[in-house]
């Protein structure tokens, strides 16, 4: 069963057992994944304009790694969204994005620790042979698509610079 497929069931579950919160949420969700999809078919039918439309179909669904990307984006979003209503102290809000997220963290894979992203860390600047601060790129570059949806990118991206400044 792919991820889409399983939120689209988890939305019915939470429909019979009237969720509001994880209705709207998993709704959110299914609708960012759908306008990814149709973005992925229209920039396909550009490339590829003698396309067949089943062929098209197939192509332009999001695989679990896209659908993952949306999820993390969401993710991003609320952590931003909680950051910001907490400085304004409206705790109604926070404690509304806060129950999104928790049921958004389901669908991520298992996030690696702190210690565990130092290691992957050092490993990629040894491997990008980075001396300083300005090779961070390189560092990010090699480090992402090891950690990506496993970790936030802002503490990865905290991670090596603290490492390149020692």
């Amino acid at each position: 069963m792919s991820l889409k497929e399983k939120l689209q069931q988890e939305l019915t579950e939470a429909i019979k057992e009237k969720k509001e919160r994880e209705i709207l949420t998993i709704r959110q969700v299914l609708t960012n994944v759908l306008n990814k999809e149709k973005e992925k078919r229209f920039k396909l039918s550009k490339e590829k304009p003698d396309i067949s439309e089943e062929n098209l179909n197939k192509e332009s669904q999001l695989t679990d790694e896209e659908v993952l990307e949306v999820i993390s984006s969401e993710v991003k979003k609320h952590k931003e969204s909680i950051s910001e209503f907490e400085k304004g102290e409206r705790q109604d809000l926070v404690d509304k994005e806060k129950g999104e997220l928790e049921i958004l963290q389901k669908y991520l894979p298992e996030q690696i620790s702190e210690e565990e992203i130092k290691r992957i860390a050092k490993e990629a600047i040894k491997k990008v042979e980075a001396k300083e601060i300005k090779d961070m790129g390189k560092v990010m570059a090699e480090l992402m698509p090891k950690v990506k949806g496993k970790a936030d990118g802002s503490q990865v991206s905290k991670i090596v610079k603290e490492l390149l400044e020692t």
